[in-house]
């Protein structure tokens, strides 16, 4: 098997004699074909191809392939956003009248899917701790859970989850772990290595990079066996008469059925495709991702090293750091480092905080992380400002806390504008 790095750069596409080297963008809506037989042959999913692009795209094939390969899977599809690889990932296997158990500490814009929107679905969440018990863990599954749920490290709280831990569970009740790999990467992490079962990616972030694309992507490991527990999983395991009495895990085996079942039940009614120009860019982006987490990784450690050692910050967190809560279990899961994201308190609660962040002259304030640019947010009052207090602290999510996602820039001059802007207030 070719290494991680090999793979960033050439994973998914190998061009044949006088193709073109670089991933070809197939702008194009539609797929001409000679008969209508061949292209009945599509629909009836009895011939591999394309026919409209809102279902399924060469290009996107391709990049989706590359990092179906980072990630060890067995199949992959790429979505619109991040987002909506979490709501396919879930939906794809859980419908009205089904229970989901998710870890509490996730981005905001996921819980809020899974605790406001799905739950008008019909779908029911319970959220525990990512530091819970085994006991308080299982308590959590019911006789209709069809998933459980969690990030590697979680946004923004950076909590890093034992996934041993939440897999074991969720093979004990006869449910597939879910795991949002955005932040760590498969540079630093493959969740499916540790027991998980399908892994999810907003690309818009360090995949891509370069604040270019936004995109996500969906990966099955192939691995779990629906026919197990058929009962659970009709969708997978019985005919769907909505497409020609198909049952998914008998045409493409446990490796190919939920990515199959995602792209011909929900891209086809959703069509939340990845446009084939940023998979494009996503594929560029890809090519050094394995370059760039290591200097995400060396810088975040710089700064947050500064930051523990600053008389006006109160707290930092940051899996790197010795004594950090996650340290022991970061590392085992990444041991070569996380990601280039570090929360921290300033002194002084949510005042000071966006006090500091309007004097801060390399970091910019965005709705965004995990770009080349170093960027900062005040979850609070942005990404996370439709929960209660309650809620963002079950989410790890404190009022006073700054995201700082830092960017490649030289890590001197990062320190140099945290010092001048924590002196300005």
């Amino acid at each position: 098997m070719s290494r991680i790095e090999t793979l960033c750069v050439q994973g998914g596409y190998t061009p044949k004699n006088g193709e073109p080297r670089q991933i070809p963008i197939i702008q194009s809506t539609t797929f001409k074909y000679d008969t209508s037989e061949d292209m009945g042959k599509l629909f009836d999913l009895e011939a591999s191809g394309y026919f409209y692009t809102r279902l399924q795209n060469p290009t996107n094939d391709t990049v989706a392939a590359r990092i179906c390969a980072l990630e060890g899977g067995s199949a992959a599809m790429l979505t619109s956003s991040g987002q909506a690889a979490n709501f396919f990932a879930v939906f794809n296997i859980a419908s009205a009248g089904d229970h989901v158990v998710a870890c509490s500490a996730i981005y905001g814009g996921t819980y809020n899917l899974f605790a406001v929107t799905m739950k008008r679905m019909g779908i029911d969440f319970t959220f525990v701790s990512p530091d819970c018990t085994d006991e308080e863990l299982n308590a959590a599954f019911r006789p209709n859970t069809k998933a459980l749920f969690g990030e590697t490290i979680a946004n923004p709280a950076l909590c890093v989850l034992d996934i041993e831990q939440f897999a074991k569970a969720a093979h004990a009740h006869g449910v597939p772990l879910i795991i949002d790999n955005t932040f760590a990467t498969p540079v630093n992490c493959r969740p499916i290595e540790w027991g998980a079962d399908i892994v999810t990616h907003s690309t818009t972030k360090y995949m891509d990079g370069h604040g270019s694309a936004v995109g996500g992507a969906i990966v099955d490991s192939g691995k779990f066996d629906w026919n197990r527990y058929a009962d659970k999983f009709p969708g997978l395991t019985t005919p769907d008469d909505s497409y020609h009495g198909i049952t998914y895990t008998e045409r493409f085996g446990l490796e190919g059925a939920f990515i199959t079942k995602a792209t011909a039940q929900l891209m086809r009614d959703f069509g939340s495709i990845q446009a084939p120009q940023n998979a494009f860019l996503l594929g560029l982006g890809l090519e050094s991702l394995h370059v760039r987490m290591k200097r995400h990784c060396e810088n975040g450690q710089a700064v947050a090293e500064f930051l523990a050692g600053h008389d006006k910050i109160a707290w930092v967190s940051y899996c790197g750091l010795p004594g950090d809560k996650y340290y022991e279990r970061a590392k085992k899961y990444l041991p070569n480092g996380s990601c280039g994201v570090v929360s921290f308190g300033v002194k002084g609660g949510r005042k000071a905080a966006e006090a500091f962040m309007k004097h801060l002259k390399v970091a910019a304030i965005e709705t965004h992380v995990a770009d080349a640019r170093s960027c900062c947010l005040h979850p609070a009052s942005a990404t996370h400002r439709q929960m209660s207090d309650e809620e963002l602290l079950a989410a790890g999510v404190s009022p006073d806390l700054v995201r700082l996602s830092v960017g490649l820039e030289s890590k001197d001059d990062l320190i140099e504008d945290i010092a001048q802007a924590l002196a300005a207030i």
